[in-house]
């Protein structure tokens, strides 16, 4: 006999577990984090907190 698989790997994603945090962002509720790696804006010139969405990558910039 052949190698024994699961079928779970072959079933297709549900639409439910697919769109989980996509709907979410897309209705306004992202879930932001500080990147802490750029922290001085040099056009404004001023120092600026810069947040990204883990979910959807999205950005934005808060100055402080």
């Amino acid at each position: 006999m052949g190698n024994v698989q699961s079928l779970a790997a072959f079933k297709k994603a549900k639409t439910k577990a697919k769109a989980a945090g996509v709907t979410l962002c897309k209705n306004g509720h992202h879930k932001w984090s500080v990147e802490k790696e750029t922290t001085f804006d040099s056009k404004q010139g001023k120092l600026v907190s810069r947040f990204r969405c883990v979910r959807c990558n999205k950005t934005k910039v808060s100055s402080i």
